[in-house]
């Protein structure tokens, strides 16, 4: 019992300790809002107008903001559907096999008649021993929250969250808005900064505050600017951060640009078909989860084939109804066309056949 209750302890010490950067955010952003609202835009500001128009515009960043950033942190993670999970069964076998190929020949049978297009980089199914469960294409164990996260970008200890398929686009967005609200107050505050420095401003404690605030908020301006752009470029390829460090490996090899579709259908992928909801931390991402659609022409020869050329659906009502994988137009256009110079090919062999034997009679 000891064992046991000394690791829930330290467990629970760490839980409290992940809190720790997002306290520190909560507490920058508390005194910016003072700092701002109070001391520059009640205290310092004298104009009515441009009072109004400061604290009006000022709101609106923070209220987005504050939602997208509580959107981040208190969405819960997507894991693994219950289909991607061994049976009772199906773990005695493989806890029962020492060989390697032994155990890939069993989670290639439960494979099968899911959709997996990703393998590891030696080609075999791709397997977490600690959630027993076969991996779904883009999902990766978190070693921090101990389990298996849906298209997992990173683990950010800003937000005490992993950022994932069910709030990637929040996190895309709070630093969107984390962004406009720095730079906004940044813009706002620089006049009564040079008035600081040039002994402009009454001999007050607002004075600090307005200085104190224009360096903050220029530093993380900065910072989040480069954190945007690397996560807009993401965005834009279809890949997650865990992607770029190692491609995604399919049964043909590695490769990058796997998942990407055109810089339009990536961006749908993620923020949703309904443009009014692109700015919104509200939930509208395309898709599961558990299934991309990918820009390969080669199906995968493991994965069961409908006569129309998609990945088999399963038409039992109890499982999940997987969506299938088509291609990209172009390429289905090519593989229509290359079925017809087929057909047309063999229509004019037969007419060259016909012709030689009404010469030969």
């Amino acid at each position: 019992m000891a064992p046991s209750g000394s690791r829930n302890i330290k467990r629970d010490c760490r839980r409290v300790l992940y809190w720790i950067p997002v306290l520190f955010i909560c507490l920058i952003v508390a005194w910016s809002y003072y700092a701002y609202v109070v001391q520059l835009c009640i205290e310092t500001i004298e104009n009515l107008g441009e009072k109004i128009v400061y604290l009006v515009a000022y709101h609106v960043f923070f209220i987005m903001f504050v939602w997208a950033y509580w959107q981040t942190i208190f969405t819960k993670p997507m894991n693994p559907l219950k289909e991607f999970h061994l049976s009772h069964l199906d773990k005695e076998l493989l806890e029962r096999e020492d060989r390697g190929e032994s155990q890939q020949e069993i989670l290639r049978r439960i494979a099968k008649d899911l959709p997996i297009y990703t393998r590891t980089t030696s080609g075999a199914i791709r397997y977490c021993e600690r959630c027993h469960l076969v991996k779904p294409d883009r999902c990766h164990h978190c070693s921090v929250c101990d389990k298996c996260i849906l298209k997992m970008d990173h683990h950010c200890p800003w937000v005490n969250n992993c950022v994932g398929f069910s709030n990637y686009k929040f996190f895309t967005l709070f630093l969107a808005y984390s962004l406009l609200y720095c730079l906004f107050v940044t813009a706002t505050d620089l006049q009564y900064f040079i008035k600081f420095w040039t002994n402009g401003l009454p001999d007050t404690q607002a004075k600090f505050h307005i200085m104190f605030l224009f360096f903050a908020s220029s530093m993380f301006s900065v910072s989040l600017a480069s954190l945007f752009s690397y996560h807009c470029w993401l965005v834009c390829k279809n890949r997650s951060t865990l992607e770029v460090f190692r491609a995604p490996a399919f049964r043909h090899g590695t490769d990058k640009n796997g998942f990407s579709l055109g810089v339009s259908k990536n961006l749908r992928q993620v923020f949703g078909d309904q443009k009014k909801y692109w700015l919104l931390p509200i939930f509208s991402s395309q898709g599961d989860g558990c299934s991309f659609p990918t820009c390969l022409v080669n199906a995968d020869p493991e994965q069961p084939a409908s006569p129309s050329g998609h990945a088999a659906i399963n038409s039992d009502e109890d499982t999940h109804q997987f969506p299938a994988k088509p291609l990209r137009e172009s390429q289905s256009r090519l593989l229509s066309n290359g079925q017809t110079w087929t057909d047309s090919e063999g229509t004019e062999d037969k007419d060259r056949e016909v012709s030689i034997d009404n010469e030969l009679y």
